[in-house]
């Protein structure tokens, strides 16, 4: 499989390819946690019986809960007054301007009558003037009603007492004019005044009809109210008024209780009929994966690792995640059977420390934060806002332990040893969680979330070591804990090299050490480049005589061989081993070592020999086929392979000639173009001399020498 998607990122190119893992890594995603961000549709009838119990998904304002309480506060809001103090003066103005109309009648029949016998008619044409001019009086709001009789009464008074009518009739007014007097309370004043007037000794009997009439014109209400600012502290009052809302987690039908319209009206309110269709939870979760995605993009693009490294991660990666949201579904699924919080069950750290141990770091801890937030949207119990925060704290927190207490080298049992680390980080955080919790737990419980937390932090080691020799073989990957068990010299191979081959063996160990020191001083993989050592000879077990480590009290068989015969069984080697490895199902990249570590160097012993008897004789033919190193480790093995060799076959090696060997060799594989398809840099392979001189000489460093006994 990995083959095949190789051969595809070839063909369509890396960019495209990474792109539509990180589509394809988005999608999963959303597939997964869209089922719990869309919310609960119920298929409920109006006027029917409700199947179950049916609390909010969300929380919503309820508009009509809300204009409802908004108008029982504008209705219970006592409206403001405004008194008018100059209204009594005003009123009082009023009565004595219709005294003043009495007065100017009079006075004018009294200049135009002179004759007893015509009063009769005169006091008619009083009665008719006067009501003329008091017709806007009779036609005001409260509305001055004055009689023929009332107005002879007013005529016929004397001055003195109309003047004492006029005069008492103004004080009464003032007097309760003087207090606020509300519309709904003028009858009641107009009551006081009509009783006011008529105990009054003042009024004549003849007026006192007359007088009662004016006294109750003149009481008007003098507190209105005030429409601004009442206005005003009615939209004081509504603004006041919060929100009435739809709790989430709020119930809104019992199971067994009729759906009325009201119900109803809730329910589609908080989106909950099936024939409503809600987008926004949808966008929301498309903008989060947006962002995740994005980051991830981010992170593969920032990478110095090959495009062939990259297709890798985001193949584990794509992996990794669909195992976690597969692990979250199933929880789940069975949460609602519980009481309690079975999210912690959750392995925390399983994401990270496969990505750690199989990619890098930096990528480990991005997958272990992008599935603390995931499980935080999926394994919500309850009715949270929008993620189970305890949830998202407890995998990032228990995540992160193990993503930076485990090293790409660890063997099995550190791998569990970091579990045991993650279930104590795991049982720290379920402490913090039920301390600061405002909820009340029995034993039983707290024993429950305990035993959780380690169970996480164990099953997450547990199906690490289970699921890394899956994506190994899935994705052609070798794990650090796969070359620790390939290095254990009880290995079928190792074996057959050690006794079939012993100096060979010794040989590779040797090459090892040097591989090893080289590649971690400049950054690369130094444990594949050893255990890529002790197997890259293995192609020497088919005919092991003809390798000079291995002619022990032999004769040298290639001194009865032409040059050709000995080139074709030394070139060999290298394809005979990779095809060993591959037929026992070894790693990629030990069967690269085995392959690549001669390159396409040239056999210059036998070429020399055969060029001396045939002067035509083509370099090519004694060149190794190839390919050249593809690696940074393959190259340093290449250069270790050849140092070891030559320096071993030197006498009396001191730190200067190794020095000088070791940078001749390294020169020579340079300027023959072996190092061309790799990505060694020039200060890399100064570092690679170096190191090796350095292992080279202690190894090889001088002994003293004892004086021997005499017998």
């Amino acid at each position: 499989m990995v083959s095949k998607i190789r051969a595809l990122v070839e063909k369509t190119g890396f960019k495209v390819f990474s792109v539509t893992m990180i589509l394809l890594i988005g999608v999963i995603l959303y597939g997964f946690l869209y089922s719990s961000v869309k919310g609960d549709t119920y298929n409920v009838q109006l006027f029917q019986l409700s199947d179950e119990t049916i609390r909010s998904s969300k929380t919503v304002e309820d508009p009509v809960k809300t204009e409802l309480e908004r108008q029982r506060v504008a209705e219970e809001l006592a409206p403001s007054y405004k008194f008018n103090d100059e209204l009594a003066g005003n009123q009082s103005a009023v009565i004595a301007s219709l005294f003043g109309y009495v007065d100017d009648a009079k006075d004018m029949e009294e200049e135009e009558t002179e004759e007893g016998e015509e009063e009769i008619d005169d006091l008619q044409n009083m009665v008719v003037e006067l009501r003329e001019t008091t017709r806007l009086m009779e036609t005001s709001e409260n509305g001055l009603r004055l009689t023929d009789d009332m107005l002879r009464s007013l005529l016929t008074l004397p001055d003195d007492r109309l003047n004492a009518v006029q005069r008492e009739l103004e004080e009464i007014v003032e007097e309760l004019l003087a207090v606020p007097v509300r519309k709904e309370n003028v009858d009641n004043k107009r009551n006081e005044v009509e009783q006011a007037v008529r105990n009054n000794e003042e009024i004549p009997a003849s007026a006192l009809q007359a007088a009662v009439s004016i006294g109750r014109f003149g009481i008007i209400a003098n507190e209105t109210i005030d429409t601004d600012l009442t206005e005003a502290q009615l939209e004081q009052a509504r603004k006041s008024i919060e929100p009435t809302k739809i709790l989430q987690g709020q119930v809104l039908v019992q199971e067994g209780q009729v759906v009325d319209r009201e119900v109803y009206r809730q329910l589609e309110l908080a989106g909950m009929t099936e024939e409503q269709t809600d987008l926004k939870p949808a966008l929301g979760l498309l903008l989060f994966v947006l962002i995740a995605m994005g980051l991830l993009m981010i992170i593969i693009r920032r990478s110095q690792e090959t495009e062939q490294k990259k297709t890798t991660a985001l193949l584990v990666l794509a992996a990794a995640v669909t195992i976690s949201l597969t692990f979250m579904k199933l929880l789940q699924a069975v949460s609602g059977n519980f009481d309690v919080e079975i999210s912690f069950l959750f392995p925390t750290a399983l994401a990270g420390m496969i990505v750690r141990m199989l990619i890098n770091e930096r990528t480990a801890i991005f997958v272990t934060i992008l599935t603390a937030a995931t499980a935080g949207i999926m394994l919500q119990n309850g009715y949270s806002p929008i993620l189970q925060m305890e949830t998202v704290l407890y995998i990032l927190f228990g995540g992160l332990v193990g993503v930076y207490l485990i090293e790409r080298d660890d063997r099995r049992a550190r791998l569990l040893q970091t579990s045991l680390f993650v279930a104590i980080a795991n049982s720290f955080f379920i402490g913090f969680y039920l301390l600061i919790s405002q909820s009340q737990y029995d034993l039983a419980e707290v024993g429950f979330y305990f035993a959780a937390a380690v169970i996480s932090g164990l099953l997450s080691g547990a199906l690490t070591i289970g699921l890394l020799p899956f994506f190994e073989w899935a994705f052609g990957l070798i794990s650090p804990m796969r070359l620790i068990e390939l290095a254990n010299p009880n290995h079928p191979l190792l074996k057959k090299i050690l006794t079939e081959t012993p100096g060979t063996y010794h040989h590779s160990v040797m090459v090892a050490n040097l591989a090893d020191a080289s590649c971690e001083a400049i950054g690369a993989n130094g444990l594949l480049a050893r255990v890529g050592c002790y197997y890259h000879d293995i192609g020497k077990t088919k005919q092991p005589q003809y390798f000079i480590e291995n002619q022990m009290n032999i004769a040298n068989p290639h001194d009865a061989l032409p040059p050709q015969k000995s080139r074709d069984i030394i070139l060999a080697h290298g394809a005979r081993g990779a095809e060993m490895l591959r037929k026992h199902k070894m790693p990629k990249e030990i069967v690269d070592i085995a392959d690549q570590h001669h390159g396409t160097s040239l056999l210059k012993y036998f070429y020399i020999k055969e060029k001396e008897k045939n002067p035509e004789v083509r370099e090519e033919d004694y060149r190794y086929a190839g390919p050249k190193p593809q690696t940074k480790e393959n190259a340093v093995i290449m250069a270790a392979d050849s140092i070891e060799a030559a320096v071993r076959s030197m006498k009396d090696p001191t730190s200067e000639k190794i020095k000088k060997l070791v940078n001749s060799i390294i020169e020579d594989k340079l300027k023959d173009g072996q190092f061309d398809e790799c990505d060694l840099t020039m200060k890399e392979l100064k570092t690679i001399r170096n190191v090796m001189c350095e292992t080279l000489n202690g190894i090889f460093h001088s002994r003293i020498e004892y004086p021997q006994d005499k017998e």
